[in-house]
């Protein structure tokens, strides 16, 4: 099930005639979706479905930050909350564990997985306004862009895509929406040990937000 690879200049970021197959799962237990999202570092390093389509680990994690601050400037347009974001985050980390970089376009995985953790998290934003601003942070280098993605044409091309792009992520995931953030226990930690230090609270936030861009934060064992 791939959401087929474009190019950044090549039809605007629409995906034409995709194919959409379901996926061969190798992580799942017993063959069924939506297992344990705990992996090897050899797993996630050496045997991704990306590194057989020729992409290496420097790529490989290039793609990775590249989504990942693409979703935190998206959410953050969006005015989410930070663990709405990273909840798109991992939804794109684990996507990615199951599915190639060569095959499955970043930054349209990323737009869906925002819309997704919008619900999930209970944060919700319009599908036209995500749609919209996706496609403004794509193209932000084509001025056009702006009143490109107005026409209906454009617009409901990238409708399109992305609710389909919905059901691709959600099969791929096993519909397992399940994410536990390192948020919460953070906040007890400061408190029980009584961090004062606005400036300190700050830094121990930031590592944990910086750790999404890592995929071993909520996937090595």
């Amino acid at each position: 099930m791939d959401i087929m690879q474009t190019s950044d200049s090549s039809h605007h970021g629409i995906v034409e005639n995709s194919p959409y197959r379901i996926p061969y799962d190798r992580h799942a237990e017993g063959g069924q979706l939506g297992a344990s999202w705990y992996f090897s570092r050899k797993e996630i390093e050496e045997n991704s479905l990306s590194r057989r389509d020729g992409i290496d680990l420097k790529k490989e994690s290039y793609l990775r930050k590249s989504y990942c601050t693409f979703l935190q400037d998206l959410g953050m347009r969006l005015k989410v909350p930070q663990v709405t974001i990273a909840t798109a985050i991992v939804f794109c980390h684990r996507f990615f564990l199951r599915q190639s970089h060569a095959k499955n376009d970043r930054r349209t995985i990323a737009t869906v997985c925002m819309f997704l953790a919008g619900k999930v998290e209970e944060t919700p934003r319009p599908l036209k306004d995500v749609i919209l601003l996706s496609y403004e942070i794509i193209h932000k280098k084509d001025p056009a862009a702006v009143q490109r993605i107005k026409q209906k044409e454009v617009y409901e091309q990238q409708k399109e895509l992305i609710l389909l792009g919905e059901r691709v992520v959600l099969v791929t995931l096993g519909f397992d929406l399940n994410v536990n953030h390192p948020y919460k226990p953070l906040v007890e930690a400061i408190k029980i040990f009584k961090v004062a230090q606005n400036a300190l609270a700050q830094v121990a936030w930031n590592f944990v937000n910086d750790g999404y861009a890592k995929i071993t934060l909520p996937h090595y064992k």
